[in-house]
């Protein structure tokens, strides 16, 4: 489960969790039971990452997450992001910490990890920080530690080291050392040092998870095997239902920039969170669930149909992971979740595409013109 969320500024994406912890947790322990016999196996992976994130959001901190992942597995992903939230009381505090009712319990990580490779997936961890007091306009990105830089990372390396290690002892391939922390991000040499304890408990490939409008920024790519970078990209700039046409048009750009990073860092880049509410504004406002605006089930299958048939025609990173497959979902429902609507059958088709698979990308498309 999440925190409460506020709506932020235009391109300062909200916390994308947004859930009423106990009766969540109530409905998901309903309607995910365990299933038996041995568990599906995923298909055998090659080098591209087909993905499905999950976040372990549930408020109970032992919560068995095993039907997620055979439905995970059944709608044909080699992967699986794992995000595990810790807390922070605000942007100006470093008291990062797990927090009952909101954090996995180690354990339940641990089993997860196990779970999930148990199914034939490989298994990326992505820890994240949040906060517990906010205003409308804070969130994780703008963090300014009021006891200083040091005291903040001192904080940070506890719970991701940690993190680390158990990732590492149940068999992960992968690790991001931190997500959408663009506040933080100027402090290289903090990175850096946090990057290398990490190497010395996990041997794995090491990622970092950069907001989608602040990749370049950041300085310490080559400090990482990898690089992510989440997909909220604002397609269109009205409210108004965009045709296909107009969606497509909308990623030209983010797909030119994505593979235009790939190149100057000489790294693998793949995305670490693509999702849509479903709502009518989902295409102008990606990042944004928390909107008042009315369900809109089919606007958010075609812009995961539209996402995949670019993937497809461009090939601009090295693999993907949906947001986010927690969640009841259902036609009432608003948020990123695409269980139990028509995203979810439109997902399926996109991660068992055979022409998703790791090969020579297709030369650089032109700059698209300015939008």
């Amino acid at each position: 489960m999440g925190a409460l969320v506020a709506t932020r500024p235009r391109r300062k994406p909200p916390a994308r969790w947004c859930w009423r912890p106990a009766l969540v947790g109530l409905v998901l322990v309903l309607a995910c039971t365990k299933t038996g016999g041995a568990p599906k196996k995923a298909r055998a992976p090659d080098g591209f990452l087909r993905g499905v994130g999950l976040g372990l959001f549930a408020s109970d901190d032992g919560y068995d997450y095993a039907t997620l992942l055979d439905e995970i597995v059944a709608h044909g992903a080699t992967d699986v992001l794992l995000v595990v939230p810790w807390y922070q009381t605000s942007v100006d505090t470093h008291d990062i910490a797990p927090r009952a009712g909101f954090s996995p319990a180690p354990a339940t990580v641990a089993r997860t990890i196990r779970q999930a490779r148990a199914r034939g997936l490989r298994v990326a961890v992505l820890p994240i920080v949040r906060l517990t007091q906010r205003t409308r306009t804070q969130w994780r990105g703008r963090i300014q530690p009021a006891a200083g830089i040091d005291a903040w990372f001192a904080a940070y390396e506890t719970f991701v080291v940690g993190l680390a290690k158990g990732a590492q002892a149940a068999g992960a391939q992968r690790f991001g050392v931190g997500s959408e922390l663009l506040s933080l991000e100027r402090h290289e040499a903090h990175w850096r040092a946090l990057i290398k304890k990490v190497r010395g408990v996990f041997a794995g490939k090491l990622f970092y998870s950069a907001n989608w409008d602040h990749f370049d920024p950041i300085r310490f790519w080559d400090a990482l095997d990898e690089v992510a970078v989440t997909a909220y990209f604002e397609l269109t700039r009205s409210e108004a239902p965009p045709t296909r046409e107009q969606l497509r048009a909308g990623w030209e750009r983010p797909a030119f920039d994505l593979q235009r990073l790939s190149r100057r860092v000489g790294r693998p880049v793949f995305i670490s969170e693509v999702g849509y509410p479903s709502i009518v504004t989902a295409a102008r406002y990606p990042w944004d669930e928390t909107r008042k605006a009315p369900v809109d089930l089919a606007l958010q299958a075609t812009l995961y149909d539209v996402f995949c048939d670019v993937m497809k025609r461009t090939r601009p990173v090295d693999g993907f992971f949906f947001w986010n497959w927690f969640g009841f979902g259902g036609a009432d429902d608003t948020g990123y979740t695409p269980r139990k609507k028509p995203a979810a059958a439109a997902m399926k088709k996109c991660l068992f595409d055979p022409a998703h698979q790791k090969g020579p990308r297709p030369a650089p498309p032109p700059v698209p013109p300015a939008r």
